[in-house]
């Protein structure tokens, strides 16, 4: 008797063991849809494209108005791509990696956020470069499409290129501007509260 109470507490606790195993395992795996592989495939492709200044390629990625937000400019489709054979004129090329992809479907339209991460070459040598990146698209005949991007330089990478005093100045700026970023949204939030009133 006491054999079987033995046997029956330790099959107890296995089974309660690999069960909440089984259920840990399965909050962590993050499910992947098709959606979200071919709005990630797309990017990339875009990428790619851009690298080997294939501009059919492009244009089968890029919804019509496409256009993007980087270093600080708007640039639409043609703005893009002369900007890329200016670079490689110049002896440039680049390398664009998208990684951490963070995907996000409703319907027919997607939004990604990811980290960029890749290189610039140049008779100096290669430096290694990241981005923090983000872009909508759309799904058009089956087909996901991007019709906007957004890309701004990663301060980490500041931070590990630049000398530190110079690091640390462009990091306390940035956060300089981000609080008075949230500041100016403060004083805009109460403007349009005592207008409402």
């Amino acid at each position: 008797m006491k054999s079987q109470l033995q046997i029956g507490f330790v099959a107890i606790s296995f089974a309660l063991q690999f069960g909440a195993s089984a259920q840990g395992a399965r909050e962590e795996r993050k499910l992947v849809s098709g959606d979200q592989v071919q709005v990630v495939y797309a990017v990339s492709t875009m990428f790619d494209a851009l690298r080997i200044e294939d501009v059919k390629k492009f244009d089968t990625v890029i919804a019509p108005g496409f256009y993007m937000f980087d270093g600080g400019i708007r640039l639409r489709r043609n703005a893009v791509i002369e900007f890329i054979k200016a670079q490689y004129a110049a002896g440039k090329r680049y390398e664009w990696n998208v990684t951490e992809p963070d995907v996000h479907i409703r319907g027919n339209t997607a939004w990604i956020a990811y980290v960029n991460r890749g290189s610039i070459t140049d008779t100096s040598g290669t430096a290694k470069q990241s981005w923090m990146e983000s872009a909508f698209l759309q799904k058009q005949a089956g087909i996901w499409k991007i019709a906007f991007l957004h890309s701004t330089r990663s301060l980490k990478h500041l931070d590990r290129t630049l000398p530190s005093d110079i690091a640390s100045v462009t990091l306390k700026e940035a956060a300089l501007e981000q609080s008075s970023g949230q500041e100016r949204f403060q004083n805009t939030r109460c403007r349009m509260l005592w207008l409402r009133d």
